[in-house]
């Protein structure tokens, strides 16, 4: 069966605009133009468009949903189970928050008493799976279940005033190492200001610290195109840059 443009959008739920957009930039062209010049889609373009929408609302660029559909070897059942399971896994996620908000109106009513820590449980939970849906099982395999378990514990076991200082220090983290990365200099003082945040950040999670984990931990960084990538949303380079300084510090 095909659709003119104006039945995909009305039936995908998305603007006619979004569809013109997609073709112009090369992610879903139509089957064929009509003789009157409308965009006709079919059903390979149908597909295309399911798997699209599901991977925009996993937050993932244009470009990169591009790059995964042009794939050869992309299969589309095992696309759509992807989806499903990290689906479910933001559903839980939601969940978890959900009944957070629901405990704390019933509080606010008077109904039930909840304690500080206790309404800082379901964004800490949130946390942990995010972490842990990330990278689970590269952290488990380098530093074993028992010490991610213990660290999942002491995020748990975070007062309201703990929980707050994180917030604050990461900010205050990824201000400070842009500061140093402009400056240029991995050894100097607001590098080494960078250091003594990053340490104190880590010891929120840790039971214990070393110098070894530290430095393996920005190694980690530089080799996981996961992690550098968030620390080169800051300023390109700076993933090279903070394992740098965290390595002249520690040594």
């Amino acid at each position: 069966m095909e659709y003119t443009i104006n039945k995909l959008a009305k039936m995908a739920g998305v603007s006619t605009r979004t569809l013109r957009f997609y073709d112009e930039c090369g992610l879903l062209p139509p089957r064929r133009i009509s003789s009157n010049g409308y965009r006709v889609y079919g059903q390979p373009e149908i597909d295309r468009l399911q798997h699209i929408l599901f991977f925009r609302e996993l937050g993932v660029e244009l470009s990169e949903i591009g790059r995964i559909l042009s794939e050869k070897d992309f299969d589309g059942q095992s696309a759509l189970e992807s989806h499903l399971a990290a689906l479910r896994d933001k559903r839980g996620r939601l969940d978890v928050l959900i009944a957070n908000v629901e405990k704390s109106i019933k509080a606010m009513k008077g109904e039930i008493d909840m304690t500080d820590t206790e309404k800082f449980a379901g964004f800490k939970q949130k946390l942990i799976d995010d972490n842990e849906r990330q990278y689970g099982d590269e952290i488990r395999a380098k530093y074993g279940d028992k010490a991610i378990d213990g660290s999942n514990a002491k995020i748990k076991g975070m007062t309201k005033e703990q929980y707050a200082e994180v917030e604050s220090l990461s900010a205050e983290l990824n201000e400070t190492l842009k500061a140093a990365f402009e400056q240029g200099d991995p050894q100097g003082e607001l590098a080494l200001k960078t250091f003594e945040l990053h340490k104190r950040w880590l010891c929120y999670f840790w039971d214990a610290y070393s110098k070894e984990a530290h430095m393996g931990v920005a190694q980690m960084y530089v080799d996981d195109p996961r992690f550098t990538a968030y620390y080169d949303k800051i300023a390109p380079g700076c993933a090279v840059f903070l394992r740098d300084l965290v390595h002249h510090f520690c040594a």
